[in-house]
């Protein structure tokens, strides 16, 4: 993207926020003006624990820096999106133009997250996704005020699917709930896998969040694939797992998947889990001092572990310090923000990353296999893999 349109979008968002009334009036930004964010994140069902810990965790880099953005005192105001996409615009809208809160942080749920996105683009609305995957937030919806610090369906996937090839592996099948993240996610394996020779051999889905797998797992057995390939998360993934296990099925077919799998799940999955490998953008084991640190605080502040949805919350925090920091805690100077948000490289436990031009991560990611209750580093799969963007006028 030239320069010349750069500025021209940028001066239509803080056209577009004024017209909307977003952007509140810059008046006093001392310590009597307090920052409002806004966390739309999943507090109650299948994925409650992996908000949680996004939420705790995000708190938690902003208190290392004494509570404060840019100097300012911070106010938390959260809504529960119920993994809901139906609601997902119009609770979205409610922190905007109700709360008018100057940042909207959100969420796990791809289907959700596309509400929040079409509220960015309509009221300009500065949106930062921790976690959701969804493609089209940095690919054909990215816009200069929207920002995801996790990764896109498409990059742990494209990585398996070329481990998964790289093991001679020539037949697969691939299941998920059928939904945004789940579809997209089969499709960046299949993207990878197909590429160096293999095919996919069926498609399966069942709608979210069911969790009756015994009759598609009869089918597999039926098809007898090299490898199967699932993306499931939470409580879904706890029950796949043991399901796939109880069936009989790792003795002959391999299960593999993104991280998501196995992460934050592996008590409850108990010993069906062991061996199974996953990729991701995070990893036990990495064996670097920032992870080290981290962990030790997250355990302090939450009493419990970290995991790739803490370390995703963290670095949605370390991206709004990097900037409010930037513009002194001036959050209504829009294109300062933005630019500074462009220019951080976040010093991350998954190890040091930038974003790219659309505002996804550039990152390495991570063959683990599970060990105890540990997703154990194996090796880099994939060093800094940056997703493709496709449809992004601004990569």
């Amino acid at each position: 993207m030239t320069n010349h349109s750069r500025r021209t979008i940028l001066r239509g968002l803080a056209a577009t926020a004024v017209a909307t009334g977003f952007v509140l009036p810059r008046v006093s930004i001392g310590q009597a003006a307090r920052i409002k964010l806004g966390l739309m994140l999943p507090y109650s069902g299948t994925y409650a624990a992996l908000g949680r810990n996004i939420d705790e965790a995000l708190r938690l880099a902003i208190a290392q820096q004494g509570g404060k953005l840019g100097g300012r005192e911070v106010d938390y105001i959260t809504l529960d999106d119920e993994s809901d996409p139906p609601k997902g615009a119009e609770r979205a809208s409610k922190l905007v133009n109700g709360d008018q809160v100057d940042v909207l942080i959100g969420t796990v749920h791809s289907g959700v997250a596309a509400g929040m996105v079409k509220v960015a683009h309509d009221t300009g609305a500065l949106l930062i996704i921790p976690n959701a995957g969804l493609e089209a937030a940095t690919g054909a919806l990215c816009g200069p005020n929207i920002f995801r610090t996790s990764f896109s369906n498409w990059q742990p996937a494209y990585a398996m699917g070329k481990v998964a090839a790289g093991r001679g592996w020539k037949r697969a099948v691939v299941i998920s709930w059928d939904y945004a993240a789940g579809k997209e996610s089969n499709g960046g394996f299949a993207e990878a896998f197909t590429a160096d020779g293999g095919k996919i051999e069926k498609e399966l889905y069942l709608p979210f969040p069911n969790v009756e797998f015994q009759p598609l797992l009869t089918e597999i057995a039926s098809i007898k694939p090299d490898v199967v390939y699932a993306f499931f998360a939470g409580g879904g993934a706890v029950k796949f797992v043991r399901d796939y296990a109880a069936a009989g099925l790792p003795k002959t077919i391999p299960l593999v998947g993104p991280g998501f799998l196995t992460d934050g799940t592996l008590q409850a999955q108990g010993d069906a889990a062991q061996g199974l490998e996953t990729t991701l953008h995070y990893a036990d084991g990495l064996d670097l001092p920032r992870d080290k640190e981290f962990r030790a605080a997250f355990e302090s502040a939450a009493k419990r572990d970290a995991d790739v949805y803490a370390v995703q919350g963290y670095d949605t925090g370390q991206l709004l310090v990097a900037g409010l920091n930037g513009v002194k805690g001036d959050a209504g100077a829009k294109p300062a923000l933005i630019e500074a948000w462009e220019k951080a490289e976040i010093d991350s436990p998954r190890g040091k990353f930038t974003l790219s031009k659309s505002h996804n991560p550039v990152q390495d990611i991570y063959l683990r296999k599970v060990a105890g209750l540990d997703n154990k580093y194996v090796s880099v799969a994939v060093k800094a893999l940056a997703d493709p963007a496709r449809g992004c006028k601004m990569a």
